[in-house]
């Protein structure tokens, strides 16, 4: 009886996480709070007169930024794309 109730808690996840929530929640909640804050630092830098920071820091993020939207769109899209590339 212990035995078939273990096999049967094994063979059943208890619990799984919806990445299409925790995707959203970053995307809606995460990524737009840290977007700001960078704003603030840069507006805070060109106010002192350092443009070429700002210029640098900006060209960073933006590639930064690119970087997390191509991961993005692998995590949607890999399965398909390994899909094209093996069949």
């Amino acid at each position: 009886m212990i035995i078939t109730t273990l096999a049967q808690l094994a063979a059943e996840p208890t619990s799984t996480i919806d990445t299409d929530r925790v995707v959203g929640f970053i995307a809606t909640k995460i990524a737009p709070i840290l977007l700001a804050v960078l704003g603030v630092v840069f507006i805070s830098r060109a106010g002192k007169g350092e443009i070429s920071k700002v210029l640098t820091s900006s060209a960073i993020a933006i590639v930064g930024l690119a970087f997390i939207a191509g991961a993005g769109a692998l995590f949607l899209f890999g399965e398909s794309l390994i899909d094209l590339i093996f069949e």
